[in-house]
């Protein structure tokens, strides 16, 4: 009776110290996961800022640039200013505006040649293979389609915030980036 007592206390315990592992691990995971959104904060509230002080300096400079009296300028006149400031492109058509690709819920992982790189990593292969820019949205499926794991609530920001930042990309439309350097063997 002893034994059988005995037995079920090893049991009991080895179930413990199981079940102990597994919540010590989850606990690993979700500091993990707190991290990344600190930092997914901390570069939100970096680009706040940027963004703020792009307001500043365009408030100041309308303001110090026309013959504006003593009051502020009118909507109009900030509106001028904003386009004046803004570099001119060419029209994008009214088609290709509103083409912007969804971000598909339930994406099948097709590989797994993404999931051990970063971003940028993982940007740089698939606008080499595009052969040209791709809408953040259309490179998030892709990146999941890879394999890539995404660990922020916010993960098409992540890609766009991260693509931003990195001196290999560049902004060609409205979310939508492209290789700041093409092969040399495809440039004419």
């Amino acid at each position: 009776m002893s034994e059988n007592l005995l037995s079920r206390l090893e049991q009991s315990l080895r179930q413990s110290r199981a079940a102990r592992m597994h919540l010590a691990a989850r606990l690993r995971e979700l500091e993990a996961e707190a991290d990344s959104v600190r930092a997914e904060l901390a570069e939100m509230d970096t680009l706040a800022s940027q963004t703020e002080a792009a307001i500043y300096r365009l408030l100041s400079s309308v303001l110090a640039s026309g013959n504006i009296s003593l009051g502020l300028p009118s909507d109009a006149e900030l509106e001028a200013a904003m386009r004046q400031s803004q570099p001119s492109r060419a029209p994008v058509p009214a088609d290709r505006r509103t083409q912007i690709p969804t971000v598909r819920n339930n994406v099948e992982v097709l590989s797994d040649r993404f999931m051990d790189r970063t971003i940028p990593q993982a940007v740089t292969l698939l606008l080499r293979e595009e052969g040209g820019p791709l809408h953040v949205n259309e490179i998030y499926n892709r990146l999941l389609e890879g394999g890539f794991k995404f660990t922020g609530q916010n993960p098409t920001i992540s890609v766009a915030v991260s693509l931003n930042r990195n001196s290999r990309f560049r902004k060609v439309a409205p979310g939508t980036f492209d290789l700041v350097m093409r092969d040399a063997s495809k440039a004419s």
